[in-house]
């Protein structure tokens, strides 16, 4: 798989899924410290990313045919 399609994989799962965990508890997290929010979120969407959104993702674009 080439670093373009890889690089998409990653971005069409990571942009909505920030965006999303932000919204629905960012207001929640937003009196602790920056370091201390990072940790929440990544802690949550690092495992979302590898389980479960760029598999899903990457079966979706992998079925667009590539030009070579």
């Amino acid at each position: 798989m080439s670093k373009r399609r890889n690089t998409l994989i990653v971005w069409v799962a990571i942009y909505p899924a920030i965006t999303l965990l932000s919204y629905l508890i960012g207001n929640d997290i937003n009196h602790l410290p920056i370091y201390v929010r990072t940790l929440i979120l990544t802690g949550i969407l690092v495992p979302a990313m590898i389980y479960f959104l760029i598999p899903f993702w990457a079966s979706i674009i992998n079925k667009i045919p590539s030009k070579q």
